[in-house]
């Protein structure tokens, strides 16, 4: 399994209603088609304004066509069009578990 952690920064005093839409826009396509929260999360301390989430995946290839079916799907451009506008920045790393990691 890979992991792929999704960093963004939104604008100040902008995070409830990015929460918001995207509990309510994002989140129900994202668990239909890329299935495998490990977490999601915001910061309180340290840089702020930060959005982290972590989802998990098969493979690379498993990640690549998932999200292809994201971009496909006919209820995401809702969602992007209700939080792009608060993103000021975005990170993406794949992350590979260590053998002793309880997350394999």
């Amino acid at each position: 399994m890979i992991y792929e952690e999704r960093i963004y920064t939104i604008q100040p005093g902008r995070m409830a209603e990015y929460l918001r839409n995207y509990e309510t826009l994002g989140l129900p396509v994202q668990m239909e088609v890329l299935g495998h929260l490990v977490g999601f999360f915001h910061t309180e301390i340290g840089g702020l304004n930060k959005v982290i989430h972590i989802w998990g995946y098969d493979s690379l290839d498993d990640r690549l066509a998932r999200r292809a079916t994201l971009a496909a799907h006919p209820d995401w451009p809702a969602y992007l069009e209700a939080n792009l506008p608060l993103i000021v920045e975005q990170e993406n790393r794949v992350l590979s578990p260590a053998s002793f990691s309880p997350l394999q």
